[in-house]
């Protein structure tokens, strides 16, 4: 077993990561050891992330233990990039937890000097010159590549960025000299951060930490208003929304919530909001009070303006739309569902569940409308799967004069078809699960009305054809 991480007591006896535990011991007698766990790792730096947010949108996770921010366009929030460092360090510290930061003009140039130089902000263009001193080691190239430089009398960053790069790309290889540029900020390499960047954002930092929570209303209204302010000049509405609070002691908490089409609505907005906070099985918690509340909006898009006319035709879909976002926020998204049309003459694939908020690009094509007066071509109820009977027909081919359908007879006093479907050739070959259907519909003499069919073909797909029912008409 291998030393993974150390406190200050123990690096201050000079252990080392890396190091096996036998000499640890050896070396300190009384040392106390957890063993590792790289799933509370992982949760407890995906925690930092998100808390690390209220200072930018771009994050992202270093495998080593630590976190890249993406600081563009974001330091003079805070007064500059040296308050801004000031400040991460003083929220770490809040959060009992200490760290090395770096800032630079790249990620790598960053990294680099947070691990292994000097901290602090390198002035703009100086990323080379501040990384030029450190040793090697920054380069984490395997172990038999950092021999060989070493041997070689390369030492430092700047005796390497002095040699001919081909010549030390053929013997070193390309990665170690990729590393070397991106360190030195000859090449800039974009971080991916955790989540994509918001399409809108707009935040309300307090001096104090926020702890009414029965004003937190009060506190998103013009946060709102302002990002679709933002959004009303783009010509676009938002789609997908959050609210998201930084709490003090480093909770982060999230509401996102959604709307079926484009809106720049805020009142509308603030009841979904409402309505998901009510929604929570646990609630909202303010902690020690909220540092930052932010609202963004995650997805846009066009919002084309519309003229108001005197049909309702326009209002009744605003009003059912509405009704669709105030349930997917109570309910959730994926419990709020309709009936959706699909181009097929196969009775059973013509329908299928989608999600009712679906954006209008997403969702499949409609119904024709039945002509005006005729009685509908197919029933409102299906049976899935469809319920057999037994029946007694005239000839062979006919509609059946009646059947028994759960030991019950019908009698039939009118009956029309044949309506003859194949299956989908292009979904495999006909075989004893897949026959053409005759179908009928048929009114018993009560005035029920059934939609039934005869399943294969005679003589060409089976020589028995059975007979079932497959909907009831209202």
């Amino acid at each position: 077993m291998r030393v993974d991480a150390l406190d200050r007591k123990a690096i201050a006896l000079g252990l080392t990561p890396g190091m096996t535990l036998a000499d640890a011991r050896a070396r300190a007698p009384h040392l106390s050891v957890a063993q590792a766990d790289e799933a509370a790792d992982e949760r407890l730096m995906l925690g930092l992330a998100a808390f690390c947010e209220q200072f930018t949108p771009l994050v992202a996770v270093d495998p080593t233990c630590g976190l890249m921010l993406d600081v563009t366009g974001c330091a003079h929030l805070f007064g500059g990039e040296a308050a801004m460092r000031a400040c991460v360090l003083q929220a770490m510290a809040r959060l009992s937890f200490t760290g090395r930061v770096a800032v630079a003009g790249t990620p790598d140039a960053a990294r680099a000097l947070a691990r292994f130089g000097a901290e602090g902000v390198t002035p703009p263009g100086e990323d080379e010159n501040f990384t030029r001193p450190l040793s090697i080691a920054v380069l984490e190239a395997p172990r038999e590549t950092s021999v060989a430089l070493t041997r070689a009398g390369l030492m430092t960053l700047g005796d390497l960025a002095d040699r001919s790069s081909a010549a030390l790309t053929a013997r070193f290889g390309a990665e170690t000299m990729r590393r070397l540029t991106r360190i030195l900020g000859r090449e800039d390499a974009r971080i991916t951060p955790l989540r994509p960047l918001p399409e809108c954002i707009v935040e309300r930092r307090f001096a104090e930490p926020f702890l009414d929570l029965a004003a937190i209303e009060n506190v998103l209204r013009p946060l709102i208003a302002e990002a679709m302010g933002i959004l009303e000049k783009r010509g676009e509405g938002g789609r997908a929304f959050e609210a998201r609070f930084f709490r003090a002691d480093g909770a982060v908490a999230a509401l996102n919530f959604e709307t079926g089409a484009p809106s720049r609505n805020v009142e509308a907005l603030l009841r979904l909001f409402r309505l998901k906070a009510d929604s929570l099985t646990d609630p909202l918690d303010p902690g020690f009070g909220f540092d930052v509340i932010r609202f963004c909006v995650l997805r846009a898009e066009t919002l084309a303006q519309s003229q108001i006319g005197f049909e309702r035709q326009g209002a009744q879909e605003s009003d059912v739309a509405d009704l669709v976002d105030r349930l997917a926020a109570r309910f959730g998204r994926e419990r709020v569902l309709r009936f959706a049309a699909h181009e097929t003459h196969d009775p059973v694939r013509a329908a299928s569940y989608v999600y009712a908020a679906a954006s209008p690009s997403s969702r499949p094509s409609s119904w024709e409308k039945p002509e005006p007066g005729e009685p509908p071509l197919r029933p409102l109820f299906l049976f899935d799967p469809p319920q057999p009977i037994e029946t007694m027909a005239e000839t062979p081919d006919g509609p059946p004069m009646h059947f028994k359908w759960r030991r019950v007879r019908h009698m039939i006093a009118r009956a029309e078809g044949p309506e003859r479907i194949a299956p989908e050739w292009w979904r495999g070959p006909v075989g004893r699960d897949r026959r053409t259907r005759d179908y009928y519909r048929l009114e018993d003499r009560k005035g029920h009305r059934f939609w039934v069919f005869r399943e294969g073909l005679y003589e060409s797909e089976t020589a028995a054809p059975r007979w079932f029912l497959h909907g009831l008409f209202a």
